[in-house]
């Protein structure tokens, strides 16, 4: 669920959900794969919140929310995401807290270009809107900037995009890698913070699905790995990452089983819809 940038105000699209989903349409779209290939599949998918026991928690005392992931397009245009999590949280210290994170975005089929817009607010404060296009430039990449105001940004190093980390944690899975290493862009804190991320992929699960939307044929075929996404902020110098996302991913981009560590707590997502959407078939 890309997973943008964390911090308390919102999920980073390519942590989470980052990149979402695989595959052709109806039904087919949950067939096994090639070995080679990925291809996200378009899906609407509702995940529940709540606070993470096992965590201890700083000055968060409970916590509750919803994250709402409608993913759609094909591998040969590109694919838009529509991403919002609302949670509440509260604590005897500051009392009840609403945070309200919304992204939509665009990625070009071949990962050339990513078009965001953020927006987020916390408890009735002015709403935060970045909006920008990034596209591929040379070695590195370029940020242009509309809002909070017009600016260029150009970044030497590169960078994948949120479904193009998506798609390379697939390829190192299938191919048995139990780590993976790229830098990420995904629009997050005022489109221009990059990130190293780590993911730790453990071994298959073999195992049934816990969560009811993924316990239908569809998905008995498709594999899955447990995956922990670790993000650090480049140039920031810190050994501890500024978030981690944990999740079950299926090798057609859908994902269950969310834990969202944001350092001083941790909440837990339970997928309690899912809708696979039909797509275009597409060569890609």
């Amino acid at each position: 669920m890309s997973m943008n940038g964390l911090g308390v105000t919102g999920l980073g699209l390519a942590g989470l959900l980052a990149a979402a989903a695989v595959s052709a349409s109806g039904p087919a779209m949950a067939q096994p794969q090639s070995s080679g290939r990925v291809v996200l599949a378009p899906h609407r998918a509702v995940y529940d919140l709540v606070l993470d026991g096992g965590k201890a928690a700083k000055n968060v005392e409970s916590a509750r929310g919803r994250i709402a992931y409608d993913f759609t397009g094909d591998a040969c245009e590109g694919y838009a995401l529509s991403f919002r999590q609302v949670t509440q949280l509260q604590s005897g210290e500051n009392g009840s807290r609403t945070i309200d994170a919304r992204t939509t975005s665009f990625e070009a089929g071949d990962g050339a270009s990513y078009r965001f817009k953020t927006e987020s607010s916390a408890s009735g404060t002015p709403t935060d809107t970045v909006d920008g296009l990034a596209s591929r430039s040379g070695d590195g990449y370029e940020v242009k900037l509309s809002t909070p105001k017009a600016e260029t940004h150009r970044e030497p190093l590169a960078a994948l995009f949120p479904n193009a980390q998506m798609k390379a944690v697939i390829q190192a899975a299938r191919a048995g890698q139990s780590t993976l290493n790229v830098r990420l862009y995904d629009g997050a804190n005022g489109g221009k913070d990059l990130y190293e991320t780590l993911s730790v992929i453990g071994r298959k699960v073999e195992a049934k699905p816990a969560e009811a939307p993924l316990q239908r044929p569809e998905f008995d075929n498709l594999a899955r790995w447990p995956v922990t996404m670790s993000y650090f902020k480049v140039g920031s110098g810190e050994s501890t990452p500024s978030y981690t996302i944990s999740f079950e991913l299926y090798e057609n981009g859908v994902t269950g089983a969310v834990r969202l560590d944001y350092g001083s707590f941790a909440l837990r997502g339970t997928l309690t819809r899912l809708d696979l959407l039909p797509q275009a078939e597409c060569a890609k």
